[in-house]
């Protein structure tokens, strides 16, 4: 579990500092105020950089969202925090807890709603991983199995070839 201190700058998972550089720290507190709404690669320019900075904008947006992916520790095949939202932006998809006063963020989500909420997102996480991790067994399997149907095919060869001569 992530815990995002706006207050203090900094990145926790399961109480332990994770480290992120200032900018991608600001973009993941952009993300997270926002969560489940689409964030333009606009807006996420105008809060990494003030208007008289002059930096490759596309570049620079797709580091740090690799920056804070690599944070998180998500693939961004397989999103399971931010969301690539193409041509548009991103999405954080997980389910935020604002803790404390939060001002400019609108009433909280009452307890039990978040707690179901958390709940369904964490298994559908688990859902995703199972996947994967059910998609690579299934391709070593068939890289063996292919492994073996061509040695046999070769060893069938080879023994037609003995039995000619």
């Amino acid at each position: 579990m992530f815990e995002l201190d706006i207050e203090a700058e900094r990145l926790l998972k399961n109480g332990r500092l994770v480290r992120l550089q200032p900018q991608p720290f600001r973009l993941l507190c952009l993300l997270a105020s926002q969560a489940g709404r689409v964030v333009t690669r606009d807006d996420i320019r105008t809060t990494l950089w003030s208007s008289d900075t002059f930096v490759d904008f596309e570049q620079g947006v797709n580091f740090a969202i690799k920056q804070v992916r690599e944070a998180l520790g998500e693939d961004a095949d397989h999103p399971l925090y931010i969301q690539t939202v193409t041509k548009r932006g991103y999405k954080f998809v997980a389910p935020v807890e604002m803790v404390g006063s939060q001002p400019g963020h609108g009433p909280a989500l009452p307890r039990t709603d978040l707690a179901l909420h958390k709940l369904l997102w964490t298994n559908i996480a688990e859902l995703r991983l199972a996947e994967d991790r059910r998609r690579k067994r299934r391709q070593i399997l068939v890289i063996g199995l292919s492994a073996v149907l061509a040695v046999a095919a070769i060893a069938g060869l080879v023994f037609l070839v003995v039995l000619r001569k």
